[in-house]
Parts: structure tokens; C-alpha cells; sequence
């Protein structure tokens, strides 16, 4: 699978093109027949300094970094001794004489290879099968599903597609994710002991970050095969969680949609704003939770603004990014007599936790819904 064909209508994400190939792992084929890939986000950053609700006490940080201040000062000792030996050996291997030929080239002295019998080498060879692929039934048991490894609290493992057409985009990790990711983890104190929701949660990795701080995630999409793949990255992630129900069924109990409306005070969303319809949708939806809950909300949306060129413009445009500023200005010029939405973009400048080229065109904006 090293070579991937690719039709016309196929999306890659920039996260997987721009990461080495070793750095993912082909695990299954899921219901629709798409690979799918297993890759490890690694957080970069000691995040227990910070506490997710089991963090260390000040004296025991301070032990820490005295500790790794140590460390630092014998690292670079061994580097100065190491530096001293590596110019004494350069200095040893200049003494010897090198042996040339007639014409003043390197006379290299070759060692005869080794013949070992045909019987001996078949005899010694690991005997070998092939791994057939399959995919991955819709009632399969989420035991069967997962594999039993050890993760370190500080990786995130996600199982994500790498290509796939235009609608099942939410199957991959992109940029956007990531960058809430970061803000998430930036800013524990401002969501610890929230309840949270995320719409468009595709593979569910802003989800699990924020499970990390946050009383209660739910986390939502549309499609089962979709939700299905989330479902499952919860459970490859259970290292990471400190308790709750990670085993829920798709859908909406009576206690959880009372739990939600009295209770929620955080919205989310990333990188779902590439289709002017599901950008009509998004903000349709923002708008009825909003109005609907208990407490005023704040929603947290993070798009990539992507540049193509079109032939209708004959120019590089940004036609869903444009569209989404403009879902944003009716917003907050809305009139109701309700609601009040108040408008902001923030900086991006926050400390960067995971892996990912953090480009220019990501923003992050923040939409304050107040009721009148």
C-alpha cells in the first residue's frame, strides 16, 4: 500500500501528506472498503505540569525541573567529552597510511563471499503468511475490534482514512483538529469540569483532548460507518480518559439531552465548513442549541482557509471560507428579540501541543450566545 490510485474526486489531508509514511500503519478495511490507517499524535509538550485532574504538586515540579537541570548539565559534559574523543579518533585515523593502487585510487580489499547451501538457507528461512485484509462488519464486538496494546499517557492514537471522496472527508485528521487541539490544551482551566458538545466530530480527536479536562463530551456526527470509527478511537484511547461511559450507544437518551440543556456551556466544531450547505446547516444547528439551553454558551469554531483556483473566477478564490465570514456577519446582525451573538477571532498564538504544520490560513473564532 506504499502506492495509492487516485481518482478525480479524491481529498487527502494535508496532515497525512505533509507526515513521513512509516508514521502510519495500515490496520483494516472499514464497511466502505477504505483503508484504514493507524497513526500516533504524540503530545509535545509536559502536559502534567498543567494537571488534567491528576497533575503534580508545586514542590514536585519544582523536584522535576531541578532534576532534568541536572540531567542538562551531564548532557552536556558528555557532549564536550564526546566532541574531545570523536577529534582525537579523526586525528588516529588521519596517521595511518591508505592503502592506493598503481593509479592512486583507494585499493579497497574485498572479503569473499560466503557460500551457504541452498538446503541450509531454506532450511533457516521463517516461514511466512500473508495478511488478507478484511473489512470490519458493522455488528463485530468492540472486543474483537481493538487491539489490546499499552498506549503512554501522552500519545494519542487515532485510526483515520488517508483518501477518500469529498463526503467522507470527516474520516481523515486535518489541521483544523489539531489546532483546537492545541487551544484545548493551552487553556485546561477554562474548560476543566465542563460539559461540552462537538458537532462534526469526524475521527473524535478534539473530542478525546478535550475528554481529558472536560466533566462530559458529547461527541456527535452524521453516519453510522462514521461514528462507528469514532466510537472505536474512544476505545483505543481509554488510557487517556480518568473515567466514564465509553461503551454509549449512537443516539440520545432522555437523560442526556436534559443533562445537555441544563448543564452544557461549551460548543466546538473544526474544519466543517467546506460545503456552503453543511455551512447553512452548522450555523441552523448553533443557532437552535443555543437558544435552547439553560446557560449562555460559547461556541469555538476553527476553519482552514483553503486557496483554489477557479476557472468561473479564472483566479484563486476562497469560495466555502468566504461563505463561512459570511454566515458569521448574519450571526451576529441577527434580530430576533431571542438571542445575541457576539463575534471574535482569536489569536493563535498559544503554545503548540501536537505535530502539524501550523500554517497562516488557520483561524480560530469564538461566538458568544447570550439569551435576551
Amino acid at each position: 500500500m506504499d502506492q495509492m490510485v487516485f481518482r478525480s474526486d479524491t481529498v487527502l489531508s494535508d496532515v497525512h501528506l505533509l507526515l513521513p509514511n512509516r508514521g502510519h500503519l495500515m490496520v483494516h478495511l472499514n464497511v466502505a472498503g477504505q483503508p484504514v490507517f493507524a497513526s500516533r499524535f504524540k503530545i509535545l509538550r509536559d502536559c502534567k505540569t498543567q494537571d488534567f485532574g491528576h497533575g503534580s504538586t508545586t514542590a514536585e515540579q519544582e523536584e522535576k525541573t531541578s532534576h532534568a537541570s541536572g540531567e542538562l548539565g551531564r548532557d552536556e559534559k558528555k557532549m564536550e567529552r564526546g566532541e574531545e574523543e570523536e577529534g582525537n579518533n579523526l586525528e588516529a585515523q588521519r596517521s595511518p597510511k591508505v592503502p592506493l593502487d598503481e593509479d592512486g585510487d583507494l585499493d579497497v580489499v574485498r572479503r569473499p563471499a560466503e557460500r551457504v547451501p541452498t538446503e541450509l538457507c531454506l532450511r533457516n528461512r521463517d516461514i511466512m503468511y500473508p495478511t488478507i485484509l478484511s473489512r470490519t462488519e458493522p455488528d463485530a464486538t468492540e472486543e474483537e475490534q481493538v487491539e489490546e496494546e499499552e498506549c503512554p499517557r501522552d500519545v494519542i492514537k487515532i485510526e483515520h482514512t488517508m483518501a477518500t471522496p469529498l463526503e467522507d472527508v470527516g474520516k481523515q485528521v486535518w489541521r483544523g483538529g489539531l489546532l483546537l487541539a492545541d487551544f484545548i490544551l493551552s487553556q485546561l482551566e477554562m474548560f476543566r469540569g465542563a460539559t461540552v458538545l462537538e458537532l462534526g466530530a469526524g475521527t473524535g480527536l478534539t473530542s478525546l483532548v478535550m475528554a481529558m479536562v472536560a466533566k462530559r463530551v458529547y461527541c456527535t456526527d452524521v453516519g453510522h460507518d462514521l461514528l462507528t470509527m469514532c466510537q472505536r478511537n474512544i476505545m483505543l484511547n481509554t488510557h487517556l480518559l480518568d473515567s466514564g461511559d465509553t461503551n454509549s450507544e449512537f443516539g440520545w437518551s432522555e437523560e442526556e439531552v436534559a443533562d445537555l440543556h441544563d448543564n452544557a456551556t461549551v460548543l466546538f466544531a473544526a474544519d466543517v465548513c467546506y460545503d456552503d450547505n453543511l455551512t447553512d446547516s452548522l450555523f441552523r444547528t448553533l443557532y437552535r442549541i443555543s437558544s435552547n439551553l439553560c446557560n449562555p454558551g460559547t461556541i469555538y469554531l476553527c476553519i482552514e482557509k483553503r486557496l483554489n483556483f477557479t476557472i468561473r473566477h479564472l483566479n484563486v478564490t476562497c469560495e466555502a471560507y468566504d461563505y463561512f465570514r459570511h454566515s458569521l456577519d448574519n450571526l451576529q446582525d441577527l434580530v430576533d428579540g431571542k438571542m445575541r451573538f457576539t463575534v471574535e477571532q482569536l489569536e493563535t498564538c498559544f503554545p503548540q501541543f501536537l505535530q502539524y504544520e501550523r500554517v497562516d490560513q488557520l483561524e480560530l473564532w469564538k461566538v458568544t450566545a447570550s439569551h435576551l
